[in-house]
């Protein structure tokens, strides 16, 4: 749970988030990791030289997982199964490389390997503690070639789309692969002759919940479900979180950008993840019942409309669950309340909530 002697500063919200030190000096931006020394073996989606997606980089794994691979291809020949991983060197560098061997070179392929690979792993209890039965999500998550590429979902099985194949949520931080998430704030701002007042929804996460439990979250927040577009996925977790229906979320909420960042797990995991920031002002002249969020599936305890002062004293507290600090703080940069004039270390802190998890190096 978070300290509440914590004093943090806006760029220490966002280091605890973006706290990955894989491709630069861990003395720089983050303190050092006990798994800084780990070499991560980039995870490519195909092993044919022939084929155009033979260079292309979907995710990093750790040197435990790299073990656990070359288990699964001796388990798959003892049982007379074609191999599902190529582990080998890459000619062109000389390094480890693993990509998804020849035989699984279509999405469908792609998504089922994955899916009788990680009901395995949950079943026979291997990396319990990211995707175990407790830690089991039962929910796809995509993976894209490119990750920074269109978010599209053929059925037609194309290997010509953006869309590489479909993974359990769980189980994407033993991959390295990025996921995508959606975040919106509603706020009401209130302007006076003097000065003006902003005041959030902010809810208290559910302690039943299988990640940052008890703390503090974004008005609305989820990840974006396979198949599924980005804004529909934030009017779903709009209903299922906060009661706010779908006419309401139409026509008052406007995207303002994304937040990105490297986050790595106490554990080593890796998890670089982008959010697609939503706001829903409170209009001065519309009835605000509409706009109040009450919980409904049972992922969030309470709602609270709290101030802005409020709302950035537990941030420095850590009460908050870490990647919903950085979309407040985006928050309150574009809403002039953090500025090169109140704020030193501006700069870094605007450029470091829009990173590339340096892919080009992967």
């Amino acid at each position: 749970m978070p300290d509440s002697d914590l004093r943090l500063t806006f760029l220490q919200l966002v280091q605890r988030c973006d706290n990955a030190t894989i491709f630069r000096p861990p003395t720089e931006f983050n303190s050092p990791s006990e798994f800084d020394d780990e070499e991560l073996v980039p995870l490519y989606l195909s092993s044919s030289p022939s084929s155009k997606d033979h260079q292309i980089v979907i995710g990093l794994l750790r040197p435990v997982i790299i073990e656990q691979l070359k288990t699964e291809n001796e388990q798959s020949r003892l049982g007379n199964k074609q191999e599902l991983w190529d582990l080998g060197i890459d000619t062109t560098s000389s390094k480890p490389r693993v990509s998804f061997a020849g035989w699984v070179d279509t999405p469908s392929k792609r998504t089922t390997a994955m899916k009788e690979l990680c009901e395995r792993w949950r079943d026979s209890g291997v990396f319990p503690e990211v995707c175990g039965p407790k830690k089991w999500r039962a929910e796809l998550y995509p993976v894209y070639k490119d990750p920074f590429g269109p978010h599209d979902h053929p059925k037609d099985d194309s290997n010509e789309s953006n869309f590489a194949f479909d993974m359990e949520r769980s189980a994407c931080a033993l991959f390295g692969v990025v996921t995508y998430g959606v975040h919106m704030t509603i706020y009401q701002e209130i302007e006076t002759d003097m000065s003006k007042e902003l005041k959030i929804w902010v809810p208290t996460r559910a302690k039943t919940k299988p990640t940052w439990p008890g703390y503090l979250d974004n008005t609305v927040a989820g990840g974006i479900p396979s198949g599924m577009g980005v804004f529909e996925s934030l009017v779903k977790e709009c209903m299922e979180e906060a009661s706010i229906t779908a006419d309401v979320v139409r026509k008052y909420t406007r995207c303002v950008g994304s937040v990105s960042y490297f986050f790595r797990t106490s554990a080593g995991w890796l998890q670089p993840e982008i959010e697609y920031v939503y706001d829903m002002p409170i209009p001065s002249d519309t009835d605000s019942i509409q706009f109040t969020p009450k919980p409904l599936d049972g992922e969030v305890e309470c709602f609270e409309l709290l101030d802005q002062s409020t709302v950035m004293d537990k941030m420095r507290a850590g009460k908050f669950k870490a990647n919903c600090a950085l979309v407040l703080i985006d928050l309150f940069i574009r809403l002039g309340y953090i500025t090169p004039d109140n704020e030193p270390e501006y700069m870094k802190i605007i450029t470091r909530l829009h990173g590339r998890f340096e892919y080009e190096k992967w």
